[in-house]
């Protein structure tokens, strides 16, 4: 079971259950993968409803990959995600916030 309090958010692929976060390293990883603008940019996105897929399928490689997850970005094109892509939209938006929140903080 995933651990607000850590960051951590539940993925499921193919009905396996993953635990997701970003970590320190994730987050630049991400950072350099988006390769424009900041993270509080792709912030901005998310909270203005103007994320692409690609800001959400790079999130969710990133928070996979901070969880421990071996994969990478081929390996997430070839699995299910439970929910399709408005869970995954959330699963997304929820690692983000989580990274930079503490759960119940205004």
């Amino acid at each position: 079971m995933a651990n607000p309090w850590a960051g951590e958010v539940e993925v499921m692929l193919d009905g396996e259950r993953h635990v997701a976060k970003l970590t320190l390293c994730t987050l630049a990883e991400l950072e350099a993968e988006l390769g424009e603008g900041s993270l509080l940019d792709l912030v901005r996105r998310f909270e203005s409803g103007a994320f692409s897929t690609r800001d959400v399928f790079a999130l969710l490689v990133a928070g996979l990959r901070g969880g421990g997850w071996r994969g990478g970005a081929e390996d997430l094109r070839a699995v299910d995600i439970a929910g399709g892509p408005i869970e995954a939209a959330r699963t997304a938006a929820q690692l983000l916030a989580r990274a930079f929140t503490v759960p119940g903080s205004a």
